[in-house]
Formats: structure tokens, C-alpha cells, sequence
């Protein structure tokens, strides 16, 4: 290769470092949180708000700001948690004896509020909304019967919505899974950018649960509501479907699309095939499989 095209290759790799890298928190450790107060907002989502002393170590980042969660097998209210920071937590955790273990599970900040600015408290406050469809998964069961006063562990992993520079316009496409952190990339954008230009497909099985999330509005911010009323119908393939047949921006853009894992795959494949995307200005990820407990 000659060096023209090492240039150029050298090009691509970084356009692709700086659009799918992940930003860390400064510091990660696991911490102690308490369930501060649980709300169902809607017919899909149960808003837990979590908070303690430990919580006011965590950065807000905004933003897909994501973390791991560790909370009791159910009928258990005590459980272990790793003390190493950074990645070693892992290994830490994995030898954990089975019945002190907690289960594991990702999820995004809803909202962070500093200490003394809460609702509930003195301490650090963060909303974590749930997607509960029923007792499907150990998640999904935990955040429907939680009361006040319960401990999980918590993670801060950062985030992973880093747009191309180079982008006019951008595409968020979530389901409910993905929901919050939709939610929570609209806000900081509009509060760095009040008229950036954002195309908006989220994908609910309620009206009510677009609702509840309350979406930032802009002057040029298109909310496109796709409601899966149909239980039959596969998550994702809604969207998919509106994304498919809408017109978009024909100026460069930048996507992020999250949910189900065919979802974030299929939304990707169409961008990049059919719509002529660069794949570096799309990050996509999967939170979940469908078919599989993992609310």
C-alpha cells in the first residue's frame, strides 16, 4: 500500500476510534445506593429513584450516561459486592459465592440530581426507569416489588453517544429499553444546542409511556411516536419499518440507535445498505434479546 492509502486508512481508523470509543467516568468503583422511592409512570416503565452518601461519588456525565446494577435474587435482601475498582470488579464478582451474589443488570441514569437538590433527601438522587413488562426477568420483577429502604450496588460505566463532529443533523431510534437514554441524549443536546436539528423514533407498547419520559422539545426536533399496541408484533420491527419509510436529512448525519438486539443490528444494516451511511457515524448497541429474561 502506498502512502496515500496508509494516510487514508490511518484516516478511517481514527474516524472510527473517535466515533464508537466509550468515555469512562474518572473514576469507577462499585457503591452502595438505597431505594429512595419506586413510581409506576406509565403502563410500561417504574421509575426507582435511588440515592445514600455513596451516590454524591458518582459524576454526572448526562447524556446515554449508563451503568451496572447489583441488586438481590428475590427473596433475598443481603448480597456481596466486588471492591475492586476499574475492570477487576469482574473476576471479583464471578467468585462470589452463588447465594451471595447479586443478580447484574445495565442500566441508564434517567436523571441525576447533586446533593441537596433532591426530592427525597439530603444525599445525591438518581431516577432509574425500569421497562417492566410483568415478571418476565429478575429485573423487571425486582423494580415491581422493591420498597424503600432496599440496597443495590451501583457501577458508573459512562457513555456511549459520541457523535461525529462532522454531523449536521442527528438520529436517535430507541424501544422502551432504550427510552431513557433517548430521553437523556435529547436533553443535553438542546441544552448545548437549543436548535439542533434531531430526528426522534421511539418505539413504546402505550402511548403513555412516550409521555411519561418527557422528551425535550426543540424547534427543530421531530418526535416520530411508533406504538407497538400489538403484543404479537416483535419489538423493533416497528421501527425499523417507520425509519424505512420516512425522509430523512440528506445532509451528513449522525445515529443512535438502542433496544432490542435486532433492532440496533437491523437499524444499522439499513442506514449503512440502503441510505449509504458511513458506519462510523452510527453507534448502535443492543440492551436486549428478544425471546430472553433479561428485564
Amino acid at each position: 500500500m502506498g502512502g496515500t492509502g496508509r494516510v487514508v486508512m490511518a484516516e478511517r481508523t481514527e474516524a472510527a476510534r473517535r466515533v464508537t470509543k466509550l468515555v469512562k467516568p474518572a473514576t469507577r468503583e462499585v457503591v452502595r445506593a438505597r431505594v429512595l422511592a419506586t413510581a409506576r409512570i406509565s403502563p410500561t416503565f417504574v421509575r426507582v429513584t435511588l440515592g445514600g452518601d455513596a451516590v454524591s461519588t458518582i459524576s454526572p456525565m448526562g447524556y446515554d450516561q449508563w451503568f451496572r446494577m447489583f441488586f438481590p435474587t428475590s427473596g433475598r435482601r443481603t448480597f456481596s459486592l466486588p471492591s475492586a475498582t476499574d475492570d477487576r470488579w469482574w473476576p471479583e464478582y464471578q467468585v462470589i459465592p452463588d447465594d451471595e451474589r447479586p443478580v447484574l443488570r445495565n442500566y441508564t441514569f434517567r436523571r441525576f440530581r447533586a446533593a441537596g437538590s433532591g426530592s427525597f433527601g439530603d444525599t445525591a438522587e438518581i431516577d432509574v426507569d425500569f421497562a417492566s413488562h410483568g415478571d418476565l426477568g429478575p429485573a423487571s420483577a425486582w423494580a415491581n416489588t422493591v420498597t424503600p429502604g432496599e440496597e443495590v450496588g451501583v457501577l458508573d460505566e459512562g457513555i456511549r453517544y459520541v457523535p461525529d463532529p462532522g454531523a449536521r443533523w442527528q438520529l436517535l431510534v430507541a424501544d422502551e429499553s432504550a427510552l431513557p437514554a433517548v430521553a437523556g441524549i435529547l436533553e443535553s443536546v438542546l441544552s448545548g444546542d437549543p436548535e439542533a436539528l434531531v430526528e426522534v423514533f421511539a418505539e413504546v407498547p402505550h402511548p403513555d409511556d412516550l409521555a411519561a419520559e418527557q422528551l425535550a422539545t426543540g424547534p427543530n426536533v421531530r418526535v416520530h411516536p411508533v406504538i407497538r399496541a400489538d403484543a404479537a408484533v416483535r419489538p423493533g420491527v416497528p421501527a425499523i419499518e417507520a425509519v424505512r419509510a420516512a425522509t430523512l436529512p440528506a445532509r451528513p448525519g449522525y445515529a443512535y440507535v438502542a433496544g432490542e438486539s435486532d433492532l440496533a443490528t437491523g437499524m444499522r444494516r439499513h442506514l449503512v445498505r440502503e441510505r449509504n451511511w458511513d458506519k462510523t457515524r452510527v453507534t448502535f448497541t443492543g440492551y436486549w434479546k428478544y425471546g430472553e429474561p433479561v428485564y
